[in-house]
């Protein structure tokens, strides 16, 4: 007869998540995660399979749980312009406050740190990211179309350059102190709406 879990998978994963968010994959060993988790070996081999595995669930659920509330802010009825700015704004004072800026991104710091060498960890982050341009396209589309953005504006091609100024403004974010930095470049690109 099968031996009954002794800890609950679920908030061993949602653990395990904040340990990679917190130091990375690669600085995340098999025995940090056992002694984080307070579970075995065994049973992390069991429930989850490699380090590897665990952290690619670990990833998907970070997606799960950061992607509703993008959708929320992009899609709201009324004007649009003013949801972009507020996203790419809270995406700037995120990336420059607290616990925010100590983590960073779960995604973009795993497109940094296995994306060039990992395949399913770079399928992962290009799926978050093609959500991401997907929300904004279709956001600035909505925009164009209720004459907010000039008709003679690229949604797609705006909406690929806000991913890439995300991503960017959490890197620079995470690395530097300098939160004007971020800002200035925020709002630069958000001039770039009118």
């Amino acid at each position: 007869m099968a031996r009954t879990k002794e800890f609950d998978p679920d908030a061993a994963l949602q653990s395990a998540l904040e340990l990679f968010w917190r130091r990375g994959y690669e600085a995340t060993s098999v025995a940090d995660l056992v002694e984080h988790l307070g579970i075995g070996r065994a049973s992390l081999y069991a429930t989850f399979g490699s380090k590897h595995e665990l952290y690619l669930k670990a990833l998907d659920r970070y997606g799960q749980a950061q992607n509703p509330r993008l959708t929320r802010e992009l899609s709201r009825p009324g004007p649009v312009l003013p949801a972009v700015r507020a996203v790419v704004r809270r995406f700037a004072a995120e990336a420059t406050a607290g616990a925010s800026r100590e983590h960073g991104c779960l995604v973009t710091n795993t497109a940094v740190e296995l994306a060039p060498h990992d395949a399913a960890a770079a399928r992962r982050v290009e799926q978050s990211w093609d959500h991401v341009e997907t929300l904004l396209h279709s956001a600035l589309a909505r925009a164009r179309a209720q004459g907010e953005l000039a008709a003679d504006r690229d949604p797609l091609a705006l909406a690929r350059m806000l991913l890439v100024l995300l991503q960017g403004l959490r890197v620079v974010g995470k690395a530097s102190p300098d939160a004007a930095r971020v800002r200035d470049a925020a709002e630069q690109a958000l001039a770039l709406l009118d």
